[in-house]
């Protein structure tokens, strides 16, 4: 099934899963004069969709802030500090555990200057921070250098400032050098070393890192579908099956092919509506508003809100519905309209009529899409839940005789509903998790979730096995008749998931709700002090040491600010056959390419267009490995090599928690180098 559902996905969604260079950054530099002796060094950033640069000074424990550099400096001296200008938003990290402040899709960061000398000489950059919501990029540069006249008069020379400036141009604007690929062949001994040499095109043949959005977005299709099927299961959808499939057939007595192909165009209508829902929820939000939303705190209170109602209307508490005069308007249209457009308002009414029972399903679908940050998410979704819920319609009206071995209604609608509800209680804390850690309240850390979650799925597990019971339930039912087999199975599992997650309440990881519960440093009692770390933070001093113990290497190119990294450790790397593989068959490196730590020598390099470049920092010659070498310039990245050749020994792999791929990747170069 895993082998089909991989098939599927890389037929349906395939991008591009190679390693390669990524630039969501565009900037350029400029040198703006002001009044008087002054002017101003001003960055302009134009930001990839999904992408954003942090601010300035956010401190040395978060991500890479920027910062203003000098390289040379002749003739003019810096005034206050560098500042940030645009739309700068704040949000609270939790795996950072403090508030970051970013830009999306523009940004600029200026620098004012007073020249002290009538001529200037100026060499300069600006490093910063670039990260997505699923990876991080190595600090990079933009520079600008640049000489000339300045405003400032000559002393004894008659010519005064307005005069000067009147001889120099406003503005002096340079084009940022790219700076992702670069070349040390050309200005280090380390190019004639094979352990520098590049791989880009053995790890393109081995076929390169997971294509994440693709698994997210076969998640989603998967999650609309059961969706739909839940939803045909309701006591508002259910009835109406045979009724609408019955008179289908009795249309067209005299053609039993038009009264199916009838029930065809029904099914395809209400795919038509649902779709055009998740379509609809994407223009109105648009994918940069979607992924804004999805760490937004007032959103996260709403959608727990939201779901709070949900799960109360399904406990059977109030029941939610629309207005019935718009079902009696439509039903009264499709009566008197004929053909196709009958067929679709037939299938519009049963949307309206359905609304009590698919709105609290529909409503979680769309928060988890929504919140994906992927513009083809909620259509996606949307997709999933009408197919599964067009299809029972479509396939009783080409095989009738399936309506007699169909079971009827009654009360098992009912325990489905408030199992939903118990779903969707769960799923409401993680949303407000999320708002809780913005505002700092502390009211949800992860031992006072998991004890709600304990607390919830016991309960769910007391309902299914009948000891617990909803007003609901009386309704033509028998309190003492004992549940079927199945409720009382699925109520065993309940139990079991509970005390599954008991020990997390004294630091165990629960990896099963690791993506849900909140991070680990909000824990105010943690037993677990199990951690994985490299020996090696240096390439070349970890490639002796694989020699010299005849192991392969896997190096980790990671960064202190990268969010995404802390995750893979944290949730891959303290699986026990994932740390005993890094610990004893692997020498682990890991390179953090935003060490500022400044090399011994600083020195130019060239990438493949020519461009030169200055190295300054170990980080910079890290991130430079990186490009060259692998042809990627993300964290986390993670590739196994042999430390005689430099060549890799498997495809190499990116931000994914999928433990057992993991283990096949560490055992794939184990077995190779072997």
């Amino acid at each position: 099934m895993n082998k089909f559902l991989t098939i599927f996905l890389s037929v349906l969604f395939t991008v591009a899963a190679h390693a390669q260079i990524m630039d969501p950054v565009h900037f350029s530099s400029e040198l703006q004069m002001l009044s008087g002796d002054e002017a101003e060094i001003v960055f302009t950033a134009t930001i990839d969709d999904g992408w954003h640069v942090y601010s300035t000074d956010l401190g040395h424990d978060g991500p890479i802030s920027a910062t203003f550099n000098k390289v040379k400096m002749e003739g003019a001296e810096t005034v206050g500090k560098l500042q940030p200008r645009g739309n700068e938003i704040k949000q609270f990290d939790k795996m950072f555990d403090m508030e970051l402040r970013f830009f999306e899709k523009k940004a600029a960061f200026v620098q004012k200057i007073r020249f002290t000398e009538p001529e200037y000489d100026i060499d300069c950059y600006l490093e910063y921070g670039t990260c997505n919501d699923k990876m991080c990029m190595p600090p990079s540069e933009v520079s600008l250098k640049q000489k000339g006249k300045s405003p400032v008069e000559v002393e004894g020379d008659t010519k005064n400032i307005e005069e000067d400036r009147g001889q120099m141009p406003d503005i002096v604007k340079t084009e940022v050098v790219p700076s992702d690929t670069l070349n040390l062949s050309n200005s280090s001994s380390d190019s004639s070393d094979g352990l520098w040499a590049p791989v880009v095109d053995e790890l393109k043949a081995m076929g390169g890192s997971d294509d994440i959005a693709s698994h997210s977005l076969l998640y989603i299709l998967l999650m609309g579908f059961i969706g739909g099927l839940l939803a045909v299961c309701m006591p508002c959808i259910w009835p109406i099956i045979p009724m609408t499939v019955s008179f289908f057939l009795k249309r067209a007595k005299t053609d039993k092919r038009k009264g199916i192909r009838d029930a065809i165009t029904y099914g395809l209508s209400i795919i038509v509506i649902y779709l055009g829902l998740g379509l609809l929820v994407t223009a109105l939000f648009g994918s940069d508003t979607l992924n804004a939303m999805s760490t937004n705190a007032v959103f996260n209170i709403f959608l727990f809100l939201l779901l709070v109602v949900f799960a109360l209307s399904f406990f059977g508490w109030f029941e939610i519905k629309l207005p019935d005069s718009w079902a009696n308007s439509v039903d009264t249209k499709a009566s008197k309209t004929s053909g196709l457009l009958s067929i679709f308002l037939m299938a519009f009414t049963l949307v309206l009529v359905s609304f009590s029972c698919t709105a609290p399903i529909i409503g979680l679908l769309l928060v988890e899409t929504t919140i994906s940050g992927n513009w083809l998410a909620p259509a996606l979704g949307m997709l999933g839940f009408a197919v599964a819920l067009a299809l029972p319609f479509t396939l009783f009206a080409m095989f009738p005789s399936w309506l007699k071995q169909a079971p009827k209604s009654g009360s098992w609608m009912n325990t489905i509903k408030v199992v939903l509800g118990f779903i969707e209680l769960a799923f409401a804390l993680k949303f407000f998790s999320v708002a809780d850690l913005a505002y700092g309240w502390h009211l949800l850390d992860r031992e006072v979730f998991l004890s709600l979650w304990i607390v919830i799925f016991a309960l769910l597990g007391a309902y299914l096995c009948g000891w617990l019971k909803f007003q609901s339930d009386e309704v033509g039912g028998d309190l003492h008749k004992p549940m079927p087999v199945v409720c009382i199975m699925g109520g065993l599992i309940s139990f079991a998931f509970a005390m599954y997650m008991v020990p997390g309440l004294w630091g165990a990881p629960c990896k099963a709700v690791s993506a849900f519960a909140p991070p680990m440093n909000t824990q105010d009692f943690n037993l677990n002090t199990k951690t994985v770390e490299a020996k090696y933070t240096d390439y070349e001093e970890g490639m002796a040491a694989a020699q010299a113990q005849g192991k392969p290497v896997m190096i980790d190119f990671t960064g202190f600010g990268c969010v995404n990294c802390r995750k893979m450790e944290a949730a891959v790397w303290t699986d026990p056959t994932v740390a005993d593989l890094l610990t004893k068959d692997f020498v682990l490196i890991s390179l953090y390419v935003d060490d500022k730590t400044p090399l011994a020598e600083p020195y130019e390099v060239k990438d493949a267009n020519g461009n030169v470049k200055t190295l300054r920092t170990v980080g910079a010659k890290w991130s430079y490995l990186q490009s060259h070498k692998f042809g990627a310039n993300a964290q986390p990245f993670y590739v196994i090599i042999n430390p005689a050749t430099g060549k890799p020994l498997s495809a190499s792999r990116a931000y994914n928690e999928d433990i057992p791929a993991y283990i096949d990747f560490l055992e794939k170069g184990k077995a190779a180098y072997k």
